[in-house]
């Protein structure tokens, strides 16, 4: 693929270009961090006329292995003020590929109120639509007006009111390929409000009349190579895992060694775990007609999605995930699926990330705004950023905002971001990634559980951390993380990357390009201000003894060995 389209938002215009031959073997993550590095001034207002939206398809797409079609969307974050990747499985990234647009770049300010869409047309030709008559449109309503306009095969990339209103805790929402629904989301860091910047609702992409047809570089050789591949994902265990619970199964073993979230990262056991664990999942999710194994995107064979129905047999929400189930449940102190669920759609269809806006409703409940536990009350939070009232929008901007402005002593945030799903005083590895990632706290920069070291002990997490950070940079260049396992190794990467780009590839190759990208990111980050004193988690996970009796002990000076390469 080699199209890149880029629109001016001042000037309205759109331009056509090839993509640059120094790009040609970069892809999502990869590809955001080296545009941002050529392109956009650290120091810059992250929703200012310096700043860029990036919109782009990983190494893979265009191709037909499975789970190649992630979006990537990227840009100097409005939450965290560093460099900033998001993806997203949905409709959207196929879509594109099949015109073979790589990349789209939304840059400049426009200087008037008016709101576009930018509509890809069937031949693939580009234009701006007046979004008028679809602002102050949740993504749901949104979504189903461009499918009843442009027919069910259309792809959407979204914002909601939130991204509308600029609140720094907004997300970019797609649709998912199973439900038809904008329930998928490159959720993280408040891209969402640099969209709603440059005055894009929305981006909206016609099924292609003619399919882009990638250019193997030997495609008997590459259809060896994707059979093989194939074969090792659905003989996987994880794979049937997946299938069945999707990712609410870490529930299980969080909640037993105290790493899951509880009351604001209180570092409790939750004692009502058990009704948000897989087996309570899995019996509640098939009342009302509710299904599993379903894929987020096109083609995926792990099928680890999900879609939830009320009790009546309404669809709620879809992919309702581990991270929002302990976010805005344990976190929460909220023990009830569907009360979980409703804040799942609502976050959805509002635009903002759950993570962020789970964390944000917990610190409200240390202060006293309703109880911990209290469902109602925590919709009713949610509600209050969908209403726009004046402590709502306070709460679209973050759990920082919302802490500093409450009073909190206790805020679980890392470079103005909230920490996802796993309490770094039991994982430490991952309180290394947090601390450390060019990201703000995110589990996706560097998953560090796994065989072999124990994750409550400080011995050799460093390391851990720097080698799953490679591994999710190279992985977001590539694939969905739940399609990576099977891919990540020496017979089949390389192999594949041979059979599409051509030459004989290394894995050591293939990791260097996650290297890079770090290495880019950070550069990124200490050219916008950001120093050592940033790369460390909030003082009480130091202090305070989780309930197994552990601390996060990693000093910020041994965690900078991590950038030693």
């Amino acid at each position: 693929m080699s199209i890149v389209y880029r629109v001016n938002t001042t000037t309205k215009e759109i331009t056509h270009e090839e993509l640059k031959e120094e790009y040609r073997l970069l892809g999502g993550r990869s590809l955001i961090a080296r545009v941002l590095t050529d392109e956009v001034n650290p120091q810059c207002d992250p929703l200012g006329a310096g700043n860029k939206l990036i919109l782009c398809t990983t190494l893979l797409a265009g191709t037909t292995l499975p789970m190649a079609h992630r979006l990537s969307v990227g840009g100097k974050s409005p939450l965290t003020g560093g460099i900033k990747e998001a993806n997203s499985g949905g409709t959207a990234a196929s879509m594109l590929a099949r015109h073979g647009i790589k990349m789209i770049i939304l840059e400049g300010l426009p200087q008037t109120n008016d709101w576009h869409i930018l509509h890809i047309q069937k031949d693939g030709t580009p234009e701006l639509m007046d979004a008028v008559d679809y602002l102050g449109l949740n993504n749901y309503d949104f979504a189903a007006k461009m499918q009843e306009r442009f027919g069910k095969d259309v792809g959407v990339i979204s914002i909601g009111v939130a991204g509308e209103r600029g609140y720094r805790n907004s997300t970019v929402q797609l649709i998912d390929a199973s439900t038809g629904y904008p329930s998928r989301a490159a959720a993280r860091g408040g891209l969402g409000a640099l969209m709603g910047a440059k005055k894009i609702k929305a981006v909206v992409i016609e099924k292609a009349a003619n399919r882009y047809n990638f250019p193997y570089a030997d495609k008997e050789r590459y259809e060896a190579v994707r059979k093989k591949y194939i074969q090792r994902v659905l003989s996987s265990p994880r794979t049937e895992s997946m299938q069945k619970t999707g990712t609410i199964s870490m529930i299980d073993f969080t909640s037993t060694v105290a790493a899951l979230p509880v009351r604001n990262f209180s570092g409790q056991f939750f004692e009502q775990a058990e009704a948000i664990k897989s087996k309570a999942f899995v019996e509640r999710a098939f009342v009302g007609g509710g299904k599993n194994k379903e894929g987020c995107q096109p083609g995926c064979i792990v099928r680890c999605s999900n879609r939830f129905h009320t009790k009546d047999g309404e669809y709620l929400t879809s992919g309702l995930e581990y991270e929002t189930v302990a976010l805005c449940g344990s976190n929460c102190g909220i023990a009830d699926l569907d009360v979980i669920a409703r804040l799942d759609r609502m976050c959805d269809d509002l635009g903002v990330d759950t993570i962020e806006t789970g964390a944000t409703i917990a610190v409200c409940m240390e202060a006293g705004k309703v109880p911990f536990g209290d469902g109602e009350g925590a919709i009713a939070l949610l509600q209050e950023m969908m209403d726009g009232t004046e402590f709502g929008r306070l709460m679209g901007q973050g759990t920082e905002a919302v802490g500093k402005a409450l009073g909190v002593k206790r805020i679980p945030t890392v470079k103005g971001q909230a920490l996802p799903a796993y309490d770094p005083r039991n994982i430490k590895g991952l309180g290394v990634t947090y601390s450390t990632s060019a990201m703000g706290a995110d589990h996706t920069a560097g998953m560090t559980l796994g065989p072999g070291i124990d994750p409550s002990k400080k011995d050799f997490q460093v390391e851990k951390s720097r080698q799953s950070q490679m591994g999710a940079a190279v992985t977001d260049s590539f694939t969905c993380s739940f399609g990576w396992g099977e891919l990540n190794n020496d017979e089949i990467l390389p192999e594949v990357m041979s059979s599409l780009y051509g030459g004989e590839w290394t894995f050591e190759q293939i990791m260097n390009i996650g290297k890079e990208t770090i290495k880019l990111e950070r550069a990124f980050n200490k050219a916008a201000g950001f120093t050592g004193d940033d790369d460390c988690l909030p003082t009480f996970f130091y202090t305070e003894a989780s309930a197994t009796g552990t601390v996060f002990d990693i000093s910020p000076e041994e965690m900078q060995e991590i950038f030693n390469y």
